[in-house]
């Protein structure tokens, strides 16, 4: 018997399609379905109330929380951005070895060989009051006294993200201009182009595709996180995730469950718009 022309490549996604059912599809309608039960003093109840999304919209707190979250992440996406661009195209265009160009990647993968908490904590000796950065300014005689913004402070959450996630902006932004035809550049050049004209009309446009997957990776890590937030800041700052935290440490699983899918929609609204402006699938495809 054979089967419907359709059918092999449906069944050849089926094993994929099933674990993203399992594992991600599942759990995330039960965080939906949870996001309406109710909760007292002795636990949550399965019911069907718009109780936890009222008093979520309704508190004046939810929007700077939410607000501040974002700000975070373009601030730290603004940053990751003009470094990893500037990094990637040093490697595509002035690093003419392919072996060498294989090689500062690498190198920028080494620090991911070590947890993401040690790689954020490592700062605090660098940053601190008494750290190597406030002791060598002193030293120096640029400061008089020891900078206090550098830790535990906004500063210091925007530079563990920056270390942190700045690596997954310049993969895909290296990957898109290493695919850029060099003979395009010399034809600008003898065209009289300068140097930032280049940049503005040809490289940037053929490297969109990098820089919205980038982009989409660095929003969303740093919008699903709070541990830096929590432990940079020094209890200073607050994000959604880490009001989620608190939530569910205190056993209030509905309101984490509501902050949690408005949180997503947030998200899924912000990677729309990038999917938007830049067909992405069109682009790797064509």
């Amino acid at each position: 018997m054979r089967l419907p022309g359709g059918a092999p490549p449906y069944l050849q996604a089926a094993p994929l399609a099933l674990i993203l059912l399992l594992f991600f599809g599942v759990p995330l309608l039960l965080v939906v379905v949870v996001s309406f039960w109710t909760f007292d003093l002795y636990g949550f109840h399965p019911a069907l109330s718009l109780e936890n999304y009222r008093q979520l919209l309704t508190a004046t707190s939810t929007y700077k929380v939410y607000l501040a979250t974002v700000m975070l992440a373009l601030i730290v996406w603004a940053i990751a951005l003009v470094l990893a661009f500037v990094v990637s195209y040093f490697m595509a265009f002035h690093v003419r070895s392919f072996g060498w160009q294989v090689g500062l990647l690498l190198i920028c993968t080494v620090p991911f060989w070590t947890s993401d908490i040690i790689r954020m904590i490592s700062w605090i000796p660098l940053l601190g009051v008494h750290g190597i950065l406030n002791q060598t300014l002193l030293k120096l005689g640029l400061v008089r006294e020891p900078l206090k913004f550098l830790l535990f402070s906004p500063f210091a959450v925007v530079v563990a993200y920056v270390n942190l996630f700045t690596l997954f902006m310049i993969v895909p932004i290296f990957n898109s201009m290493a695919r850029i035809d060099r003979a395009l550049l010399e034809a600008a050049r003898d065209s009289g182009a300068a140097g930032w004209r280049i940049i503005a009309e040809i490289v940037v446009p053929l490297t969109k595709t990098g820089i919205a997957l980038g982009s989409i990776f660095v929003l969303t890590l740093v919008m699903g996180d709070f541990y830096v937030v929590a432990e940079m800041s020094g209890g200073q700052m607050a994000s959604v995730v880490s009001a989620m935290s608190n939530q569910i440490s205190l056993l209030q699983y509905p309101p984490a469950a509501a902050s949690a899918v408005v949180l997503l929609i947030i998200v899924t609204l912000m990677v729309a718009g990038i999917l938007r402006v830049v067909d992405v699938r069109k682009e790797l495809t064509g």
